[in-house]
């Protein structure tokens, strides 16, 4: 009868444990070393369960740690310049959601937006973790896995692009002391800033084989080469690990720049495309000024890593 009960307590103490692990599949440390407050967002996906929190605030230099569930996927980014009016209506000038709350429950983030993707345990039992520029940047994010197989890789952007984006794509908000009276605070994709399919990967581009690199994807994959530039990027930029925990950072190079101050990360600015025809430069220029971009954000590059 005692070894009975033993072995009974012993399956039941199993089963719990099992279970219990399944609920917590991974921590999600969100860190901002930026110098400003950050919003962060968390969307779950389809048929995926809502985390406990959907967005709170970060002021510089504060952490947050969020339980995540086994199997889960969804994206995680960051929102700025936010604030609450005399109705009591949340709001965001980059990456807003449009919840009206700091919670975003339920609601993605309105572009341009910087956005770290995640599924947990997918194939092959592999989490798989990408920071996509698909839709836009808005600050830098890094991710940096700590687990115990798959390549583990840090992924993201690092560096501050909104300076250096092409005039074209610039989010710009009216700041007082800056530089014709504007800042610039987001980089839209060129798909949102023309609705062209060509930058869409839609219509008659909706295929790996016909949706193509553009020299504003370009743009963005050659200062941040571990992130997501266009729609079919993904043998660069998406990654795996397992029982993984995660650490996500916004402005991991710890940024002095500020939204109010305007400084840049990038030692000089250049505008790469003349935004001719509807944003579009003219062939010879655009090569020649996309290959001289391209050297020197690689050399800088370089020097940060």
């Amino acid at each position: 009868m005692e070894a009975s009960t033993q072995i009974s307590i012993t399956i039941l103490f199993l089963f719990l444990f099992h279970s219990l692990r399944g609920l917590h599949s991974a921590t999600f440390t969100i860190v901002n070393k930026c110098s400003y407050p950050v919003w962060p967002g968390i969307l779950s996906g389809a048929r995926t369960v809502q985390l406990a929190t959907t967005g709170f605030d970060l002021k510089p230099g504060e952490s947050n740690d969020v339980a995540v569930p086994t199997g889960w996927s969804g994206r995680i980014w960051g929102r700025t310049l936010c604030s609450t009016d005399s109705a009591g209506k949340f709001s965001c000038i980059t990456g807003d959601c449009g919840s009206t709350k700091v919670e975003c429950s339920g609601s993605s983030a309105i572009p341009p937006a910087t956005l770290a993707e995640f599924t947990l345990n997918g194939a092959g039992g592999m989490d798989f973790y990408d920071v996509s520029l698909v839709d836009g940047y808005n600050l830098p994010m890094l991710i940096e896995p700590h687990g115990s197989g798959g390549n583990c890789t840090r992924a993201g952007c690092s560096v501050d692009l909104n300076g250096w984006c092409p005039t074209e794509l610039k989010v710009k908000v009216a700041v007082e002391g800056e530089a014709n009276g504007e800042k610039s605070v987001a980089c839209k994709s060129a798909c949102e800033a023309f609705g062209d399919p060509l930058y869409c990967c839609s219509g008659a581009y909706a295929t790996s084989q016909t949706c193509k690199p553009s020299s504003y994807s370009q743009f963005f994959k050659s200062a941040c080469p571990r992130a997501y530039s266009y729609a079919y990027d993904d043998g660069t930029s998406t990654f795996t690990c397992t029982s993984a925990d995660y650490l996500i950072t916004f402005c991991p190079l710890h940024s002095n720049s500020s939204i109010k101050s305007g400084n840049g990360k990038f030692p000089f600015g250049v505008d790469i495309w003349a935004g001719h025809d509807r944003g579009h430069a003219d062939e010879p220029t655009n090569m020649m000024t996309l290959v001289i971009g391209t050297v020197l954000m690689t050399i800088w590059w370089q020097l940060i890593s």
